[in-house]
């Protein structure tokens, strides 16, 4: 169960995470859920640094606000890639 969890909490923070870099015209459902899930894992390894913990697998707002700080420094990073500049 808790892999649907981190689906829909993943979509969810590639979603707004695409609203804070402008990119949402350009992105589907499925580009959302993976940026989101990518982006948990970054958030996660960046917030262990400052000593915060949460999980996207069970639904809590840290985990979310996680996840979505790290989907935004990796679609900083794509667009670094793909036109050097942040945006």
């Amino acid at each position: 169960m808790g892999w649907i969890i981190a689906l829909v909490v993943g979509g969810v923070a590639g979603w707004l995470a695409s609203l804070v870099m402008n990119r949402d015209a350009s992105m589907g459902i499925f580009a959302n859920i993976i940026v989101g899930i990518v982006g948990s894992l970054i958030g996660n390894f960046v917030a262990g640094f400052a000593g915060i913990s949460g999980s996207i697998q069970e639904f809590s707002i840290t985990g979310l606000a996680i996840a979505v700080l790290g989907a935004v420094i990796l679609l900083g990073i794509v667009n670094l890639i793909k036109r050097g500049s942040v945006r």
